[in-house]
């Protein structure tokens, strides 16, 4: 293995603690906001904290990559906030654990929505959407073949998220990194802080109560965790990073345990087990093909 690549798995597992742990501050910051008004701020707050370096790698010349950086930004920013509404309002329903073994699923997607740009599925990856499906069921599924709204709205993040790797894969060696993670994070803040207005009520005392899961999601979860995606993908394949994010799961789980109480029963650890396990397979047998064209 290259340094370059260990390097930049380490980043990518680094983000994955971050985000585990996030999930964790995602939850106990709904207890003050809503979900909206938590995640305009949290990226607002990200862009922010990255603005001086973008700057600075402009100052010294380096290429942003011309208008279409604006684009492909914009485009990953409409991504993320999708998949941010949805976990953040399906987080009001469930628990941090649950909701992070729900989230790795975009792990097996990742191969299957990659299809169309050269990422070759094979049996292992239908074996792995076998096994994640029954960790699914014996996870969220109680009471007969019913789902808790909060699992449901994390499940259907899943797909935006597995978008964004996928998005990102593609897109960040041809741009200047700095440049399409603000871009981003400041088009995610602006659609978040629209739907805000629209459909909450926001309190000064509520976002001072909400105050340090904000600045964690803020500062750690945008701001470092997914710049440190967007430059680690460089050097390493989406189906790849797939599988290193996908760890956040179990660092969610044990952030829940310790920081919330919260405790997974066993037919539900069976279920993680079985997701992990998926997770896992689904990336054993995965080929990537020819990038896709810009």
């Amino acid at each position: 293995m290259k340094m370059s690549g260990l390097k930049s798995e380490s980043l990518l597992l680094t983000s994955a603690v971050i985000w585990g742990f996030a999930f964790v501050a995602q939850r106990a910051g709904m207890e003050h906001v809503g979900p909206y008004i938590f995640n305009g701020i949290r990226f607002g707050l990200g862009a922010l904290a990255l603005l001086p370096f973008t700057l600075r790698s402009l100052r010294k010349g380096a290429p942003a990559g011309g208008r279409k950086v604006f684009v492909v930004g914009a485009i990953a920013g409409a991504i993320l906030f999708f998949g941010a509404s949805l976990q953040q309002t399906g987080l009001v329903y469930t628990t941090a654990g649950k909701a992070g073994f729900i989230t790795g699923l975009y792990v097996v997607l990742v191969p299957i929505l990659g299809l169309p740009i050269g990422v070759k599925t094979g049996l292992g990856t239908w074996l792995g959407i076998l096994l994640a499906a029954v960790g699914l069921y014996l996870l969220s599924f109680t009471g007969g073949f019913s789902i808790s709204p909060g699992d449901l709205m994390v499940l259907g993040g899943t797909f935006f998220w597995a978008s964004h790797v996928l998005l990102i894969g593609a897109m960040t060696s041809r741009f200047n990194a700095l440049v399409l993670a603000t871009v981003q994070f400041c088009t995610c803040s602006l659609l978040s802080l629209a739907a805000a207005a629209l459909f909450e009520p926001v309190t000064m005392s509520g976002i001072r109560g909400a105050a340090i899961p904000i600045l964690y999601g803020g500062f750690l979860s945008v701001g470092i965790a997914y710049t440190l995606q967007v430059f680690a993908q460089r050097n390493t394949p989406p189906s790849h990073a797939a599988i290193i994010l996908g760890l956040e799961t179990v660092f969610a789980a044990l952030g829940g345990w310790v920081v919330l109480d919260e405790v997974i029963p066993p037919r539900g650890l069976v279920g993680c087990a079985f997701i992990l396990a998926g997770i896992v397979l689904s990336q054993s047998f995965v080929k990537t093909g020819k990038p896709a064209a810009a």
